[in-house]
């Protein structure tokens, strides 16, 4: 103000110090050091954005990736024994046991060993290995040669999702055959048969597709492909829709925990944890269709394997061997005839097996995740810590 250019400042009733007013603090006040306040930064981290290490991503990138190659070897490969079972209980009409629980497996399977060797419970790995390599052929073939579309998203309109559909029904169809053999390379006694070679899928399949007249009880190719076709694209639809609703489930509560924390991360949308939902969509999504659809593949193998005079193993004893001997004229019939001579359990006939093959992959999975996860945490460097030099507040005046 005007006129009060002369007067010194004064804070209350006492002089303000020429210290006070500047932003720098005086090293020295009346002959002493002056003790400095710390500076100490206000951090929230709530409303920080910090984004996690580099290595951190990169760990769970390469986890991810392992496991979705175990799964894939586990779906194709460690399983196997368990469909062996499975398929065998299913098309045996004469079975006493049904084998809805594991445990009953458990001596069934020792039994087995003992008589046949550790290998019996691998019998057709080849010829499942290239029935389902000649299913990708095919399809990949078929997409080429036509406007098909080999893969969909949620985005894909109408058309191209009948489309779609129409390519899994033609390449159903062209395989059926030959998976036909390979049911019988699979179900088979090894001690009762001699064994397949690498690539006679590929002739019984060709032999099963030319011999289109009736042949004692075997059924022709032609009335096997619609219940085939049926079953196949009925139970890859339900996949679908299972995977596509457990992987919403998935984001969504993976988005409500974040929420609980209090914000947002990175990680929400990272690709590491895009594989994990994947995964865990693509493995509910399987065990759910094949609980489903199990009484329907009972009746597509027994199906399949009536007048192919088949001798597989007694799964009651585990010590002998038995004919297929069925006279079904159709997949109604087949369904009408297991209900009134076996019950209706005699449609789940082996299902403790199904549960060895859930528990089998969810076990390679985990132990997949955790063995890749102790690994990465082994082999990544520790990180340095610098000490901060001590700090002097008081010198020697």
């Amino acid at each position: 103000m005007a006129g009060l250019e002369g007067y010194d400042r004064h804070y209350g009733t006492r002089p303000i110090e020429p210290w006070e007013v500047g932003a720098a603090f005086p090293s020295k006040y009346h002959g002493r050091e002056v003790i400095r306040p710390l500076d100490v930064p206000v951090v929230h981290p709530l409303a920080e954005d910090s984004p996690p290490p580099e290595d951190d991503l990169t760990v769970k990138r390469y986890v991810g990736l392992g496991c979705g190659l175990a799964s894939l070897i586990t779906e194709n490969l460690l399983i196997h024994p368990f469909i062996v079972l499975r398929r065998q209980c299913q098309v045996n009409p004469s079975a006493v046991k049904y084998h809805l629980v594991p445990i009953t497996l458990v001596p069934i399977i020792i039994r087995l060993h003992q008589t046949q060797g550790l290998n019996t419970l691998w019998k057709g790995i080849g010829s499942t290995l290239l029935v389902r390599g000649l299913t990708l052929a095919v399809e990949d073939l078929v997409s080429k040669i036509t406007p098909w579309p080999k893969e969909i998203t949620c985005n894909s309109s109408l058309r191209s999702f009948g489309q779609h559909l129409l390519l899994k029904c033609v390449s159903i169809g062209i395989v059926t055959p030959f998976y036909s053999a390979s049911l019988v390379e699979t179900v088979q006694s090894e001690i009762a048969s001699e064994r397949p070679g690498i690539l006679d899928v590929f002739r019984d399949g060709a032999i099963r597709l030319l011999e289109v007249g009736n042949k004692g009880r075997l059924i022709p190719i032609y009335a096997l492909l619609p219940p085939t076709i049926a079953y196949g694209v009925t139970k890859y639809l339900f996949t679908l829709i299972v995977r596509g609703v457990t992987s919403r489930i998935m984001h969504v509560r993976h988005k409500h925990s974040q929420q609980l924390r209090g914000a947002y991360s990175r990680d929400l949308v990272s690709e590491s944890v895009v594989q994990d939902i994947e995964l865990h969509s693509i493995l509910v999504s399987m065990c759910a269709a094949d609980i489903i659809f199990y009484p329907l593949e009972t009746v597509i193998h027994r199906l399949h394997l009536q007048g192919t005079r088949t001798i597989i193993d007694n799964l009651d004893t585990g010590r002998s061997v038995t004919p297929l001997l069925t006279g079904y004229s159709g997949a109604i019939d087949c369904y009408r005839t297991i209900i009134s001579t076996e019950g209706p359990f005699g449609l789940y006939k082996g299902f403790g097996s199904l549960i060895l093959q859930f528990a089998a992959h969810v076990l390679v999975i985990r132990a997949t995740k955790w063995i890749l996860t102790e690994l990465t945490g082994v082999m990544r460097p520790k990180a340095k810590t610098i000490k901060p030099p001590p700090l002097n507040y008081y010198n020697d005046i």
